[in-house]
C-alpha cells in the first residue's frame, strides 16, 4: 500500500477540490502517526473535514446538474457512515482497527479522487463563472474574486 500523503498525481487543476483533497490526506497522514491517546481526536478531525468536504461536493453537483452525482453522492454516504463507525470504534479503544481503516482509506481515496472527483473537477472547471463559484465567499475557482 501506498504511504499516506498527498501526491502529483492526486492534482484535478480545480483549486476547491484540490485544497480539501490536500488537507484531507494530511489530516489522514495526522490519523496515522497518532498515538494511542490522539487518534480518537485525530479521526475526529478526518471524519469533521470529510464531512464539510463531501458536502462542498455534494452541492456543487445538485447545483450544476452533474450527470455522474448518484454514484459519487453515494460513495461520499458509505464513507462517510464508515468513517463515523471508525470514530465510534476509536472512542471505544478499538485502535488497531482504526489504523488498519486510515490504509484502507488512502487506497479508496487514490481511486476516488483519480475517476470520481476528476469527472467533477472537469465538470466544475467547464461551468460558467458564477456556478464555479465555492462555498467561501468572495473566491472561486480560479482565485479571490474582485
Amino acid at each position: 500500500m501506498s504511504p499516506i500523503g498527498w501526491t502529483d498525481a492526486l492534482h484535478l487543476a480545480f483549486d476547491p477540490i484540490d485544497s480539501a483533497n490536500r488537507e484531507f490526506m494530511a489530516l489522514l497522514a495526522a490519523a496515522e502517526r497518532a498515538d494511542d491517546v490522539e487518534l480518537p481526536s485525530a479521526w475526529g478531525a478526518v471524519v469533521d473535514h470529510t464531512a464539510a468536504h463531501f458536502a462542498d461536493e455534494d452541492r456543487w453537483m445538485r447545483e450544476t446538474g452533474f450527470a455522474g452525482a448518484a454514484a459519487h453522492q453515494l460513495q461520499h454516504r458509505v464513507v462517510l457512515n464508515l468513517l463515523r463507525d471508525g470514530l465510534a470504534m476509536a472512542r471505544k479503544g478499538e485502535l488497531e482497527a482504526v489504523r488498519e481503516m486510515a490504509l484502507e482509506l488512502n487506497a479508496w481515496f487514490a481511486k476516488h479522487t483519480q475517476a470520481m472527483d476528476a469527472a467533477l473537477a472537469l465538470h466544475m472547471r467547464r461551468q460558467p463563472e458564477p456556478r464555479r463559484r465555492t462555498s467561501a465567499p468572495g473566491k472561486t475557482a480560479d482565485g479571490p474574486t474582485e
